[in-house]
């Protein structure tokens, strides 16, 4: 029963993150403060009170729209509250009030306002990729795995910048953002060489196969831009919590 109620506490927990985190998805792109003003409607100002902002609950409640002015709230708001609230159910239901636990949110919520914003706006802001590569460093400390972290972060970052030199010589344009390079020495902090490497390998075959399909179905012409983050987000989550049992997958194969 206790593990229960802690559950449900670990999801609500978690929405409340999410729904600080929508916050920042929002407003950081636009360079506003994320403290000030109190949460408001964007479409008619209107501040919105305690029972406006109940994560998860309100969105459904009020059915997606603005209580004041009707205004449709983008999905997006309730998909962070939920995913995040749910990351931290599901990991203390798996590894209880672990270090492990700890490490893996603080990286999902480093990512995850990362995702959306890049996806948004082609953005990876500053201020939050480095302190998340921070962050990544100082918690490895605990786990001694400090010089293993920054040869993560390094090598990633580094093979990112090279990739980003190299489209600027051979095509004469950015083969990426910068921030995604930045966004590599985050992900390699937390994943070290060997599931840095592996995030990136799966980063660009995912990126790949949905740019394929979005030329063909002519949503994307050929040369237009891309956001590279999100795919790069993904496998990381991926290469972090399942990429040991992937590569010993693949090398059941031979």
């Amino acid at each position: 029963m206790i593990k229960v109620i802690l559950t449900i506490w670990m999801f609500f927990l978690g929405a409340s993150i999410g729904s600080f985190l929508n916050v920042v998805i929002y407003r950081l792109p636009k360079g506003e403060s994320i403290i000030t003003p109190p949460s408001h409607c964007p479409k008619c100002n209107h501040r919105l009170v305690l029972w406006d902002l109940i994560p998860v609950f309100s969105y459904v409640f009020l059915r997606g729209r603005c209580r004041y002015c009707g205004e449709r709230i983008s999905i997006r708001y309730l998909l962070v509250e939920t995913f995040l609230g749910l990351c931290f159910s599901i990991l203390f239901l798996n590894f209880d009030f672990t270090f492990f636990t700890l490490k893996s949110l603080i990286f999902i919520s480093f990512l995850l306002p990362i995702f959306f914003i890049d996806l948004e706006h082609m953005l990876i802001p500053d201020i939050l990729s480095i302190p998340g590569a921070l962050s990544g460093i100082i918690l490895s400390l605990f786990e001694g795995r400090l010089i293993e972290s920054l040869k993560g972060g390094i090598v990633v970052g580094i093979i990112l910048l090279l990739i980003y030199f190299l489209a600027l010589i051979f095509y004469k344009q950015e083969g990426m953002g910068q921030g995604d390079i930045k966004l590599g020495f985050l992900l390699g902090s937390f994943l070290g060489i060997k599931m840095g490497i592996l995030a990136l390998f799966l980063g660009f075959i995912l990126g790949g196969l949905v740019s394929i399909v979005l030329v063909i179905l002519k949503t994307k012409r050929l040369k237009e831009y891309i956001p590279f983050g999100p795919f790069l987000i993904i496998s990381g989550i991926f290469s972090y919590f399942w990429g040991e049992e992937l590569i010993r997958f693949y090398f059941t194969l031979f």
